[in-house]
């Protein structure tokens, strides 16, 4: 052991016998600076990648279904896996856990850089989303364990912060990027992983300490592989509806999925240590909440995947210009998150809730309207509408983390915020392939699948006549509406389901008021 070592562990024994916590407090900045980059990575590619597909999609030449499956890869292996990364940094230690999400996503994120197909982008995808299953649970829980109680709620405040803006500038700085170099920069978006990635590994293998494991439970690989399968399955089906040819495969994919997912459960029930408590779901609140995230993030992120394709795609617009509806929902959520939540704290969760989810119905059904009349308005129509979706979120973020935390035994809220989040991701997940089916549908029967028509998202070529570009964008924009359509009643739904399930009066938070989560949009 070198002096340099010796000194850190004199400073780490000093640090736990004073605060319990495994980081002296001279090396606490370097792990929220770290947490704070490995963040951005995530949302960097959440966000910005959705204003990217249109040219990625021409400049690989992929089709609706292989863009679906771009995004889907990566979800699949994050909502499957999130459950088990995070019980890793338990049973391996945080830190190293952390270093080795964090060096799989970026290595990944190389890879996707360098894909020269969409094939082999979808393949790397799949492996950026297992880095990041173990890199996005361990942000968060290495804040809180290197910092005491009485600082880490303005620890988790910062990075909280920090990861709103990032979230909120990464789709205009991606645009505006996009709009000034061309199509063929889409590749940036993965590489500038790397630097940011790099980084963060070095202050944390440099500059932290390592902490010890524990716990020493199993990961629960065979409930992963499980549910890798059957989500697995049940996305190929439901993409495979809106790919040529492929819709033989569909129903017996889903059904396979199905079969899957009861195996899932069973397997998970038998299990000594499950990846998921299954009987928390026998609480009505819980399972109420989860219910209501499943279908607000399902419309959420369908929204957010086939919007941008519209509007770049369909209209004509500059992704500098889209890069903008992603702000209004990052905003929101930071300056009004707080606030509600105390507000939350008082009334209870219910109202906050169904009132935010009928805002978002209202604003997707504005853009169902807006999208089905033919007004193409970015910024007096399309925006407003985003702004108040963004509003509608910010009132259901926080308290519908208080209504699943306080809906459970003090020692399950961790693992029902695991659930929650593994929830919302499998929601986007099964979003972007059940919807891109129903968009590639619906723009068939309204193009008559007239020859020379580029499909739904593809930007036209150059020379297009004019009443197939007039029919392209028609079918375009009653394809989108039928996603906002379908949408707009799945939040509705939420907000009934809120309404019925979820605690009308005011409850005490288990712990201190400093122990929350931060809510920040997921990415």
């Amino acid at each position: 052991m070198s002096a340099s070592d010796e000194n850190i562990a004199d400073s780490l024994s000093t640090a736990q016998r004073a605060n319990g916590t495994f980081c002296p407090q001279a090396q606490r900045k370097f792990v929220l600076i770290a947490a704070i980059l490995a963040s951005a990575l995530g949302f960097i590619d959440g966000s910005v990648l959705a204003i990217a597909m249109p040219a990625l999609r021409e400049n690989l030449g992929a089709s609706l279904a292989e863009v679906q499956w771009i995004s889907n890869a990566y979800a699949l292996t994050l909502s499957a896996l999130i459950l088990a990364g995070g019980a890793a940094g338990d049973r391996f230690g945080l830190r190293r856990a952390f270093v080795t999400g964090i060096a799989l996503f970026i290595a990944a994120s190389l890879a996707c850089a360098l894909a020269p197909n969409a094939g082999v982008l979808i393949g790397f995808r799949a492996i950026q989303g297992i880095g990041a299953a173990i890199m996005v649970p361990g942000s968060l829980a290495i804040i809180a364990k290197a910092y005491p109680k009485k600082e880490r709620g303005r620890a988790i405040g910062v990075w909280a912060a920090a990861s709103a803006l990032t979230t909120a500038l990464g789709p205009v700085l991606g645009g505006l990027v996009l709009s000034t170099f061309g199509n063929g920069i889409w590749r940036a978006i993965f590489a500038i992983n790397l630097p940011l990635g790099l980084i963060s590994i070095y202050l944390l293998l440099a500059k932290v300490p390592a902490d010890d494991a524990t716990e020493k439970r199993s990961l629960d690989l065979g409930g992963a592989g499980l549910a890798t399968l059957a989500f697995g399955l049940l996305a190929y089906g439901l993409t495979s509806m809106s790919a040529e040819g492929g819709g033989q495969m569909s129903w017996p994919s889903i059904a396979a999925g199905l079969v899957l997912l009861v195996v899932f459960v069973f397997f998970e029930r038998q299990h000594r240590e499950p990846m998921i408590d299954l009987s928390l779901f026998r609480i009505g609140a819980f399972a109420g909440a989860n219910l209501a995230t499943f279908f607000l993030y399902f419309a959420l992120s369908a929204n957010l995947f086939y919007l941008p394709m519209l509007l770049i795609a369909g209209w004509g617009l500059s992704t500098a210009e889209v890069g903008f509806i992603f702000v209004p929902l990052s905003a929101s959520i930071a300056l009004l998150s707080g606030p509600v939540g105390q507000w939350s704290d008082k009334i209870g969760p219910r109202f906050p809730i169904a009132a935010g989810s009928l805002l978002v119905a209202f604003a997707f059904a504005g853009l169902a309207l807006l999208t089905h009349a033919g007004i193409h308005n970015f910024w007096t129509g399309t925006f407003p509408l985003m702004a108040l979706m963004g509003l509608g979120m910010a009132l259901v973020v926080s308290p519908l983390s208080t209504a699943i935390m306080t809906a459970v035994e003090d020692k399950d809220t961790g693992a029902a915020s695991g659930i929650n989040n593994a929830v919302s991701r499998i929601g986007g997940l099964i979003a972007v392939a059940a919807m891109g089916s129903l968009a590639a549908w619906v723009y068939a029967l309204n193009t008559g699948a007239a020859p020379g028509i580029p499909g739904f998202g593809q930007q036209a070529p150059a020379g297009l006549a004019s009443d197939l570009e007039a029919a392209r964008l028609a079918a375009s924009d009653a394809a989108f509406a039928a996603v906002a359509a379908v949408t707009t009643l799945l939040c509705l739904l939420a907000a009934v389901i809120a309404w019925m399930t979820v605690s009308g009066q005011a409850l005490p938070w288990p712990g201190r008021p400093d122990d929350r989560q931060a809510d920040s949009p997921r990415n």
